[in-house]
């Protein structure tokens, strides 16, 4: 045995440990599936090793779990002879939740506290199935050899708050996780009966491709010549035994290879909480074989739920690869694009090489070939649901739709049709483009949006005065993703997207004879805020407001600009153009003014505050609104 050492969980760790072992009581079977995909996995990367070191596991090929209980010491025990590891890997997964996850964890963590008790797909979904153990455990011993190590590692620790960590002799690779249960409570299931965990495994984890063994009780008969009988050749006592036979509790069926007719919603379900490590239905399942020049099964779930760190850069793909129900990779990002990430799901393709690598998989035309396939599959269930179950769908996954568009030529049109918005017309519904164009009047000739950060501040804008006077219908943009859908998606069927802030809308002519009227009024506003304003303009969207800003056709919009100055990036210099009403009294007052004295100092002020109100209307950040409230305050005390 080498030195025993005491370290203490990291601060995350121990909140973590809290939560689960009071959080989720009413869920205590889960540790037994949690604990059994873990060894799944460790016997999934052994296999993969096996294919370029097959010396290291010569010694023991016959990959299994075994399971074990003992009522007297109160004990449950998992074994794998999987790939094991090493002393640092054991500080790295079991002393701290996976690094890259931690930060969002800690923020689930605090919106689960703020909304419900903590929920149990928090537990697969960044990688701490391993504590799950301490639901039912006072103390949790785990002890491993990683292939081709010579010493064995244990790790124990009563989930309160340290554990230590020491070499031991391990005479066989892999890991054993041995569970000192807590004492039940009334109406718990009792996790050292055999049949309870058999009909756990049964219900959790029956497609693991591994056998899960356990020495069950069983009777059996006693031979004829071992029983005891009567005079008369009557038995006397049992003619019945117990005794004990190693049993493998689960199918061991690689599910995308069954017939689709032949499996289960429940058994779909089971085995998506299987691969996702999530704890939601799947919404929908797309379980097909390809045939021709090549065969290959494919089964994907779409989820329910939208994980909490989707949009992180260090989260995994969803997709599994096989050749020949072998595992090759999990996160296989070659299989599906970026933008669908999100579904979860096995690939097996017979044809391909077991020692592939991620840099050949990317040249593979095989995998191209399944690739493109999975996106055809993907669309046409998407474009197939029912509508509210497509609504809920979109709810939640709308936004990596979205992130489609930049990055997808080839399904940028099938992407889009997919989109859905709120309107100045629709309410609380979202519309498609395709409802939008078969809505559009006959004199409109363009897809209108507008993008900002909230739906009201959006309707209320100045800038859709002139199309709402027309009845034209305009998208709401909220979602800062819709800035890059739109500098992506320039037309959808012929119909280009204008920007209800940028450029000419062109509806209204503006009355020349108006325009040489305020010549004179609107060089003298600009002069005045040159620094602040590219031009001031008659405007041709106002109807009701005074003054506004617009941005040229391929400028920046106001959105934007925000969007990159929050994430903490420059944006370049660019002045925007002043719109004025000239059919506003207060217009025609401030030309009285100018015309009849242009020295007038309040002048200034006005120009300023036609500026700043244009600046608010659109959700902006006024640079003095001290001045600001002076002005206005002065105008109404004069008003009054």
């Amino acid at each position: 045995m080498g030195t025993k050492k005491t370290r203490k969980f990291k601060t995350e760790v121990q909140q973590l440990l809290h939560l689960i072992i009071h959080s989720l009581y009413s869920n205590k079977e889960i540790f037994v599936r949690e604990l059994i995909s873990n060894a799944s996995d460790a016997i999934d990367k052994a296999r993969f090793k096996e294919q370029t070191e097959p010396a290291l596991f010569a010694d023991d090929t016959d990959f299994h779990i075994r399971l074990a209980t003992d009522s007297e010491a109160k004990t449950f025990t998992i074994s794998d002879n999987g790939i094991g590891m090493t002393l640092d890997e054991v500080n790295d997964n079991i002393g701290t939740i996976a690094q890259s996850g931690t930060a969002a964890f800690m923020e689930a963590l605090e919106k689960s506290k703020k909304e419900t008790s903590l929920s149990p797909e928090l537990i697969g979904q960044f990688g701490v199935g391993f504590y799950s153990a301490f639901i039912v455990a006072d103390k949790v011993r785990l002890d491993t050899r990683a292939a081709g190590a010579e010493k064995g590692v244990r790790w124990e620790s009563d989930g309160k708050g340290s554990y230590t960590i020491e070499e031991i002799e391990k005479e066989k690779r892999g890991t054993s996780i041995t569970l000192f249960l807590k004492d039940p409570e009334e109406g718990d299931q009792d996790f050292t009966e055999d049949y309870t965990i058999q009909h756990i495994v049964k219900k959790h984890s029956d497609f693991v491709t591994y056998p899960v063994i356990m020495n069950m009780e069983k009777s059996e008969p006693i031979p004829e010549n071992e029983v005891i009988k009567d005079s008369e050749g009557k038995p006397i006592g049992d003619t019945y035994r117990k005794v004990r036979k190693d049993e493998t509790l689960n199918s061991m069926k690689a599910i995308w290879a069954r017939a689709k007719e032949d499996v289960t919603p429940e058994e779909h379900e089971e085995f998506y909480k299987h691969i996702s490590h999530n704890w939601d239905k799947p919404l929908e399942t797309i379980h097909k074989r390809f045939e021709g020049v090549t065969e290959y099964d494919v089964l994907m779930y779409l989820p329910s739920k939208a994980p909490m760190d989707m949009f992180r850069p260090e989260r995994k793909n969803g997709m599994q690869l096989y050749c020949k129900r072998v595992f090759i990779m999990d996160d296989c990002k070659e299989l599906l694009p970026e933008y669908l990430g999100f579904v979860q799901g096995v690939v097996d393709a017979p044809d391909l090489n077991l020692n592939v690598s991620r840099e050949i998989l990317q040249e593979d035309r095989l995998v191209r070939n399944i690739r493109k396939n999975l996106v055809k599959q993907i669309f046409s269930t998407l474009e197939g649901m029912e509508k509210e179950k497509y609504e809920e769908f979109y709810g939640e996954f709308g936004q990596s739709l979205k992130a489609g568009i930049p990055t997808d030529y080839e399904n940028k049109e099938r992407l889009a049709a997919l989109l859905r918005y709120k309107t100045t017309k629709s309410g609380d519904k979202s519309v498609s483009l395709d409802d939008y164009i078969a809505n559009m009047k006959e004199d409109q000739k363009e897809i209108y949006f507008l993008t900002g950060e909230s739906l009201t501040s959006l309707l209320n804008s100045p800038l859709l005065e002139s199309l709402k006077a027309r009845d034209f219908e305009v998208l709401l943009m909220v979602d800062p993703i819709d800035e890059w859908v739109t500098q992506s998606l320039h037309e959808y069927k012929t119909k280009k997207l204008k920007s209800a802030e940028k450029g000419d809308l062109d509806l209204d002519k503006v009355d020349d004879e108006k325009k040489n009227e305020y010549s004179a009024l609107l060089s003298f506003l600009k002069g005045k805020l040159e620094a602040r304003v590219k031009d001031v303009v008659v405007s041709n969207r106002l109807k009701d407001s005074v003054s506004c800003l617009s941005g040229d056709d391929w400028g920046m919009s106001a959105y934007m600009e925000k969007i990159l100055k929050a994430s903490g990036q420059k944006t370049p210099d660019q002045k925007r153009v002043m719109e004025v009403n000239v059919n506003h009294p207060v217009l025609e007052k401030i030309k009285g003014l100018f015309e009849t004295d242009t020295t007038n100092p309040v002048l200034t002020d006005y120009s300023d505050l036609l500026y700043d109100i244009a600046v608010i209307s659109e959700g902006g950040k006024l640079d003095n609104p001290a001045r600001f409230s002076a002005l206005l305050g002065d105008l109404m005390a004069k008003a009054i």
